[in-house]
Formats: C-alpha cells, structure tokens, sequence
C-alpha cells in the first residue's frame, strides 16, 4: 500500500519524517494526475490531501472517493490555520444525524 501526501511544502516535511510519498506544493491538476494513475494501476493507498486540494474536486478525485475501494482519501486542515477547518463529510452528518450531534 502507498503511503502519499500531497499539500504544502511545510506539511509535506513531516509527513515524509513518517515514511510518506510526498507532493509538495501540490496543485488540483497535480492531484488529478496521481489519481487517476492510481485507479488505472488499482494499486491501493492512503492519500493525505490538504483541505485546499479537496474544494473543486475534479473526476479523478470523485471517482477515487465514491468506486475505489483501495484508495482512501483523507483531507488534512491547512498547518496555518487548523482551527478553521470543517470536514466536507460534517454537513452530511450534520443532515443524517442532526446539527446537535457536532456540538
């Protein structure tokens, strides 16, 4: 399984500390890219992305979230600012469970 992350070049050194394969300054076209390179060799991995890379996902993106089994997507709060970061998957909680339960 591939380890990988792709975002800004001050959260790629420390995911590198920890043994990953790392994008630094990673753009969406980047992120594209390695997707669909994945999905076409289905190998598996854990992708780490920086929360900016997830907000106009491109069809890679969504096909590797929604079909690929072997791929997991995982988004990472900005280092600069991780008290702003709200998860894409809390409005869906939100909605199924009710806003109280992120309270």
């Amino acid at each position: 399984m591939r380890l990988i992350f792709m975002g800004s070049q001050a959260l790629a050194e420390g995911f590198a500390l920890i043994g990953f394969e790392i994008f630094p300054n990673a753009t969406a076209e980047l992120v594209e890219t390695e997707l669909s390179k994945l999905l076409k060799s289905q190998e598996k991995a854990l992708v780490f992305l920086e929360e900016s890379l997830t907000q106009q996902p491109g069809p890679s993106f969504l096909q590797a979230r929604t079909e690929a089994a072997g791929i997991i997507l995982t988004e990472v709060p900005r280092l600069n600012a991780p008290e702003d970061y709200q998860p894409s998957v809390e409005a869906l909680v939100a909605r199924v469970l009710g806003p109280s339960v992120l309270d």
